[in-house]
């Protein structure tokens, strides 16, 4: 069985919105995020909601609830909460996280960054390769529901596969000609 995980920034919106739609097709899938830590909309621009990964989705909930109910449920903050509570427990970070993956799909062009940079930065000692798509896909509810089935489209072509190295190429390919986000891969090595 092939062994997914999807990354954003934060673990939040874009990745649990692809790991949702996985686990809901039955793939294994993990996700996580690469910043700093956990960043969500706060009262104004200059106020966000900061969490240290690991923090439960359901502590992260209750606290918003507590600040401004209406404001966080009008910009779809608890909606998504109750969502990420469906899927697993709390954001993880990639850094943090040494299993190892057949296929990691990232969110955004920064966080393919990172992600290849660590996984370089583990030196390939175990010559597993890794195949790390980035789907471009703006942070907000709509498009992560579009970079969504776009994941969950690769997924699909990528079980298919009878050679994943050998018809990775042309997988990309295809789905960048019929979906809307943008592509990048890299082959990467454990």
């Amino acid at each position: 069985m092939v062994k997914f995980a999807v990354i954003c920034a934060s673990n939040m919106n874009r990745s649990m919105e692809g790991h949702y739609q996985l686990k809901q097709h039955g793939y294994n899938i993990q996700s996580f995020g690469t910043g700093s830590a956990v960043r969500l909309p706060g009262p104004s621009a200059s106020q966000p909601n900061i969490y240290e990964f690991g923090t439960p989705y359901t502590k992260i909930y209750a606290d918003l609830v507590l600040q401004n109910k209406a404001l966080y449920a009008k910009i779809g903050l608890l909606e998504m909460l109750e969502r990420n509570q469906k899927v697993k427990q709390a954001p993880q970070k990639f850094h943090d996280e040494y299993d190892d993956f057949d296929v990691i799909f990232t969110c955004e062009e920064r966080v393919f960054d990172a992600v290849c940079e660590e996984l370089l930065n583990r030196t390939g000692m175990k010559s597993k390769p890794v195949h790390v798509v980035n789907v471009e896909i703006e942070d907000n509810h709509k498009e992560a529901l579009v970079g969504g089935k776009t994941i969950l489209e690769l997924a699909r072509l990528i079980v298919e596969s009878k050679n994943l190295e050998q018809d990775m190429d042309g997988i990309i390919e295809d789905v960048q000609d019929r979906m809307p986000n943008n592509l990048l891969y890299m082959l990467a090595f454990y």
